[in-house]
């Protein structure tokens, strides 16, 4: 049977068929030993409670751990916590990086949105092609807009703890009641509420997975020479620098440093700060990289496991050994 994962707690897998009927699986042990990432949204392949194999799948983010979503709602609170437009940043870079559809969504509206911050919001944000909603979960404002977007299709919500992503995802289905707590005043950020991604179904055609809210999303994973490609705003200016290899910081001949005027200084300051992060990934790889052998190899564009050295070096001299004795076993006769 054909089915998606639409809920993982533990080594447990939840999976829905066309039918709508659930079914609690395990992953077979061959996947284990494969270390085969199976996430939430991917779509399988499954007999007696025990998933065979794993569909490709149409879209991937690493963190937070989702497959097959449409696009991305990135959630902001517009205060507690106060809007931070570096963590919006990371958060917009990210589904970038992973080729997926964002609309940025600015909850807690009832706690006051002045008119200079909703004006800088758009001219930013609105003016890079983003779709930007303004709600209030509490207040239900904003939701029939926001319910139009999610029609049709499976989002995932991201954004920090305590925006209120599980509040909106209340608001949209009540029959949810999905867990929420209040912004600490101490620390002035939320604690974590939702422990796992998992697949909320709003109709028969929409779906919307509830992501844990976090807060460190580094990008220790590429170069410096590749953020630029995930600021629209930068590299639409980049083609005209004086080196290939420019990295709009202090370069002569940037024509970034010639239009920093026209890039909002917040979003400037975004990419500062991606590449420092990328040089220190740059940096680990340079001096603590390590060749490990793989557990896996292609065969015929499939992933079988691989069998290790020792393994393969004691099946060698098992080989050697029955030859000897055949050879031994021949001169004696």
């Amino acid at each position: 049977m054909k089915g998606q994962i639409f809920k993982i707690f533990s080594d447990l897998y939840y999976v829905k068929n066309a039918d709508g009927n659930i079914f609690q699986c395990k992953i077979r042990e061959v996947l284990k030993k494969q270390k085969a990432s199976v996430v939430t949204g991917d779509f399988v392949e499954f007999e007696n409670n025990v998933i065979l194999n794993i569909l490709p799948r149409k879209s991937f983010i690493k963190r937070p751990a989702v497959a097959n979503v449409d696009q991305i709602i990135i959630v902001s609170a517009l205060k507690e916590p106060n809007l931070d437009f570096n963590q919006l940043d990371r958060y917009i870079a990210l589904a970038k990086y992973y080729n997926i559809p964002i609309i940025l969504c600015f909850n807690k509206e009832d706690l006051g949105l002045e008119n200079d911050m909703q004006d800088r919001i758009i001219s930013i944000y609105e003016d890079l092609g983003y779709k930007t909603l303004f709600t209030s979960a509490l207040e239900k404002k904003g939701i029939k807009d926001l319910y139009k977007v999610l029609k049709g299709k499976t989002s995932a919500l991201c954004g920090n703890s305590g925006v209120g992503k599980s509040s909106l995802v209340n608001a949209l289905n009540p029959n949810v009641h999905l867990k929420t707590k209040s912004v600490s005043d101490k620390i002035n950020r939320g604690t974590h509420t939702t422990r796992h991604c998992e697949i909320v179904a709003l109709d028969e055609n929409s779906g919307i997975i509830d992501t844990p809210g976090f807060s460190n999303v580094k990008f220790d994973f590429i170069l410096p020479a590749q953020v630029d490609s995930l600021f629209d705003d930068i590299s639409k200016y980049n083609k005209e620098c004086k080196y290939s290899d420019c990295l709009h910081i202090n370069e002569t001949g940037c024509e970034v440093l010639a239009n920093i005027e026209n890039i909002p200084q917040s979003r400037y300051e975004s990419y500062l700060s991606f590449v420092k992060e990328a040089f220190e990934y740059k940096e680990k790889v340079k001096y603590n990289g390590r060749k490990t052998e793989s557990h896996q190899k292609l065969h015929n564009n499939k992933s079988i496991v691989k069998i290790s050295e020792k393994k393969r070096q004691g099946s060698r001299n098992t080989r050697k050994q029955m030859i000897y004795k055949e050879l031994e076993n021949n001169e004696n006769e």
